[in-house]
This record gives C-alpha cells, structure tokens and sequence, in this order.
C-alpha cells in the first residue's frame, strides 16, 4: 500500500475500525485521569519498608513495570521482578510487595499467582480498570487504583499505557518506593501532547515516525535500547507485534555485544527481511553510546539496514515518555502500510477460544 496514506485522514479512520488514533491521540488524557484517580488512594506506611516487589501481569499490563525498572534502576531501594506467568517466586514473603496488574482484571495468569502471594502473606497492591481484579481489591481492602476506560476508545490494554506507566508509576511513588511529583506527571503529560503533535497523523512533513515506518515496511523489526531507555524498546517490540501484525523484538546494549554480532551472517536473507530501530540517548552512558556507534558499523559490515532516534528530552522519565510516543506512533503507522486494522488481534483471540476448551 503507498505510504501516501499516511497523510489521508479519511482513508486511515477506514482501516482503522475501532478508533486506535483516538487512543493515542487520548494518552495524555489517561495520565490526567489516572492522577485523579489515586488522589484517593491510600497505601499503609509499612509498604515502604518491603524487602523486594514483584509485578504480577502480561503483555501490556506489565510495560509499565518494566519502564519503571529501567527509568528508576538508580533509584529503586528494592529489588523488582516482573512476573508474566502462573507462579511467583519462591522468596516472596509477607516483606514482599506485589503489585497485580491487569487492565481488564480478569486476566487469568495474574490472578492465580496472586492466590499464591495471599497464602505467602504478601503486602499487595491492585492497578485495573475492572473485572474480578476490582471486585477482590473492593471486597478485601487492598489498596487498588481503578480507572475507567473512557480515554480509551479501541479498549486495548497496550494502548492505554498512560493508565499502566503512569498508574503504576503513581503506585510505587505512594508506597515510598520511587519519587514522582504533581509537577513531574504534568510534564509527562506535557511532553506526552508535545510528541502527540509532532509524529501525529496531522504532521504532514518531517514526520519521523511516519518516515521509520515507511523504511521498516515489509521487514522484522528488531528495536536495540539500552538502561533507561530497556523498557521502551520492549513496549515498541509489543505494539509492533499487535498493531502491525509483524514480527518484532527487542535486545539491549551492552548484552547484544557479546552474542548478537555474530548472529547477523546467517540466513543470508538477513539484509533483506532484517531492519533495526536503535533508541539513543546522550543520557545513556559514554561507554554505552560507542557501543552504539561500533553496532551501527557491524550492521553496516553485514549489509543489514538500520535506523535510529536519538531522544531529545533532557530527563529519563521524560525520555521514555517521548519514545513511547514514537513507537507507538510507528506500530500504528506500520498497520496502516499493511492495509490491515491495527486493533483486531484474531490470533490472541482463537487462542483465548482454544484455552476454554
């Protein structure tokens, strides 16, 4: 499909059945409503003084969680653990915070594993927007951020991130285990409307995340990030899988480095199907931005196509606000080349079919 579609509004609110632009368009509205949701919420003082904390969740339920680790790595007084299966850890205790996510509440992997951290008399905390998740948070008095959905009209927990990142971000900072002020979410939000505007639908020149998804076009995606910027190229391997329906993943500098180099040779249609996204950042480390800059010329090496965006922010938190934007953008903009509609997820839902047999 020409990527002339990019700039017809008209022919993208066609394929895109289920307003999935709306949602993206409604990220900073999340975020304000999540605010206003926790104004209410009240975390006791002992959740401060928890030995460890383990995020319960999958899929886009737990992208919050893993930008929080990479944004807050040299802030986070106890260790974090993302959880994305039926059982937790064995070390978890009634020291233990975790933390159930689930954007419907009645995701079935969270919810069993948190039957197992009620029996460990774990310290818990609940982020949904509904479901059985809620009603277990309202009848047992567990301190729960519940949220509405109604800034979220495709109804897609991996796009209303602003709910999840930030929701969780809000969580941990009332339970003292990361700083997050009013001042610090209304420049997420600021930041959020910024890059809104700037890879919107409605830029029609120097389009950045209109330009990565023409180049990306027809090819698996790999995105490369490194320290705060981790969890931003796992949340764009994500939308890349769901929205455009293309094989997508993630590594992280400096753990590339010492495996992945030799992996570009074989198979030989490696530099034709192959395309890298590498996320940069004058925040990362110097070590780690030569790194960079040597990944770049052993791409160039095995002729395999690459490109980056170097975020502008001058703060991590905001940084990973600003990529996520672009992403997201990018995931969206790759279903609209593809003529498909961004929000169905048929495979997901044949799968969920099969596990109630």
């Amino acid at each position: 499909m020409s990527n002339s579609i990019l700039n017809n509004i008209e022919e993208i609110k066609k394929l895109d059945s289920k307003n999935m632009l709306g949602s993206l368009q409604l990220l900073p509205k999340q975020v304000e409503e999540v605010w206003e949701c926790a104004k209410k919420l009240k975390i006791p003082a002992n959740y401060k003084r928890v030995k460890n904390i383990v995020v319960l969740g999958m899929g886009g339920s737990t992208l919050g969680a893993h930008i929080i680790k990479s944004v807050f790595f040299d802030e986070l007084k106890a260790p974090l653990e993302i959880v994305n299966g039926y059982h937790i850890p064995a070390y978890v205790d009634k020291n233990s915070l975790v933390v159930v996510s689930s954007y419907s509440g009645t995701t079935e992997e969270p919810l069993f594993a948190m039957k197992e951290a009620d029996k460990r008399k774990a310290k818990m905390a609940i982020i949904t927007s509904d479901g059985d998740l809620a009603k277990i948070g309202l009848a047992r008095k567990i301190p729960s951020l519940i949220f509405s959905t109604n800034n979220n009209p495709c109804g897609s927990p991996r796009m209303g991130l602003g709910y999840l990142i930030v929701g969780q971000m809000i969580l941990f900072a009332k339970a003292g285990l990361i700083k997050l002020s009013a001042k610090d979410v209304n420049n997420i939000v600021v930041a959020l409307s910024k890059y809104d505007v700037e890879f919107g639908t409605a830029n029609l020149d120097n389009n950045l995340a209109k330009e990565m998804a023409t180049n990306l076009f027809g090819k698996s995606v790999w995105f490369l990030g490194a320290q705060h910027l981790s969890g931003n190229a796992h949340a764009a391997a994500n939308q890349t899988n769901e929205n455009a329906k293309r094989f997508a993943g993630y590594f992280l500098i400096p753990e590339l480095n010492h495996h992945l180099m030799e992996g570009m040779i074989y198979p030989d249609n490696n530099k034709n199907s192959l395309g890298f996204v590498l996320f940069e950042s004058a925040l990362y480390d110097v070590r780690l931005q030569k790194r960079f800059d040597i990944t770049k010329k052993v791409l160039e090496k095995n002729e395999i196509k690459y490109w980056s965006y170097r975020a502008n922010e001058k703060t991590k938190i905001l940084q990973a606000c600003e990529v996520l934007v672009f992403g997201s953008y990018v995931s969206y903009y790759g279903a609209m080349l593809q003529g498909i509609d961004p929000t169905a997820i048929p495979f997901v839902d044949f799968f969920k079919e099969q596990l109630k047999k």
